[in-house]
């Protein structure tokens, strides 16, 4: 099983950049990635490898369904698993349906100590199938 090491983290809220960031970096080991929107994290993808993706879904311009429906769009990005980080858990649903790529959601307001071993546990899961 190859480990998880790099993360790009998509989120319009500097301050939940901020805490993911330095959570996934001091308490897992992670290399991380920020981007503030949907149309900046295309561009990283682009040029930077990515083994999963953190991804709100409410963001202003394009947002985490049309970063989604984007990136499912490209073959370079197609396989990355994402994990939506959303308020509104009900959305899971109708998006995992939409978009098998969706691996998981994080529920805001989240653990910020619990983030790596719950990206590890979702990481150890998509290694399986």
């Amino acid at each position: 099983m190859r480990p998880l090491r790099r993360v790009l983290c998509v989120d319009d809220d500097e301050d939940i950049l901020s805490v993911v960031a330095l959570a996934l970096r001091s308490l897992g080991g992670l290399e991380v990635t920020v981007a503030s929107g949907g149309a900046e994290a295309l561009e990283i993808l682009k040029r930077q490898p990515t083994d999963l993706v953190l991804l709100d879904v409410m963001m202003p311009g394009m947002d985490g369904m049309d970063t989604m429906r984007a990136m499912r769009d490209n073959p370079a990005t197609a396989g990355i698993p994402v994990v939506l980080m959303t308020a509104r858990v009900q959305l899971y649903d109708s998006a995992r349906r939409a978009f098998p790529g969706v691996r998981a959601v994080i529920s805001k307001p989240f653990d910020p100590v619990a983030l790596p071993a719950r990206l590890a546990a979702i990481w150890a899961q998509v290694q399986g199938d």
